[in-house]
């Protein structure tokens, strides 16, 4: 044990790993070299100021929605904002959302946090059959686009039957966020016909088993 404690310390490695994982002499080096490089300049090992900056997202609880309306154009109130952290490349421009209603589901559930990108209010490139996050002046709006109509009108719906589909002038939007991902801590079950599928499947490759 001692033995293996000086080679791990020896190398950079922790215990854990150098009895876990198969290495190469070649891993052996690249780590001594990166603690060397670590002890002669920490900087370098650092991730850059931009790279954290793609990952680092400003989030908005629901609670906080109204101050963010009336402040999202203050740069100093975004970056005080708390920030999460997510391994994706959607660019610098993020923003997450916490989700309040049950206007999306099953899709969405209250309380999931949305984790969204900018989209450029001058071109508009919106999508049919996207969901979006729309900042209105007096709420935060999570719907799927319909159809861009005329007169810049959006036709939004909402992914629950109960909700009805809405107009939206785009006049009345302050901020669009396309939703690219969910964080979510709500487990669903299966569907009952998601159920009858995976068994029709079985039935079908026991049937085929048994003619083969």
């Amino acid at each position: 044990m001692e033995t293996l404690i000086q080679i791990a310390q020896h190398f950079g490695l922790s215990v854990d790993l150098l009895l876990t994982k198969e290495l190469t002499v070649n891993d052996l080096y690249g780590f001594e070299q990166y603690q060397q490089t670590l002890l002669a300049d920490p900087a370098a090992a650092a991730p850059s100021a931009a790279d954290r900056d793609q990952r680092l997202t400003p989030y908005v609880p629901a609670a906080q929605l109204l101050e963010y309306i009336v402040r999202h154009h203050n740069a100093a109130y975004i970056d005080a904002l708390p920030a999460l952290t997510f391994p994706h490349q959607l660019g610098p421009t993020t923003r997450a959302f916490e989700l309040h209603g049950a206007d999306m589901q099953p899709t969405l559930r209250h309380q999931d946090v949305l984790l969204t990108c900018a989209v450029d209010k001058a071109t508009l490139r919106l999508k049919a059959g996207r969901v979006y996050a729309l900042v209105l002046q007096n709420r935060l709006l999570v719907r799927r686009l319909q159809e861009h109509r005329p007169n810049n009108v959006l036709r939004l719906r909402a992914d629950n039957p109960d909700y009805p589909v809405q107009d939206i002038p785009f006049v009345e939007v302050l901020e669009v966020w396309e939703v690219q991902g969910v964080f979510s801590t709500h487990l669903r079950p299966p569907a009952l016909v998601e159920e009858r599928v995976t068994r029709l499947e079985r039935q079908v490759e026991e049937l085929l088993a048994r003619l083969g």
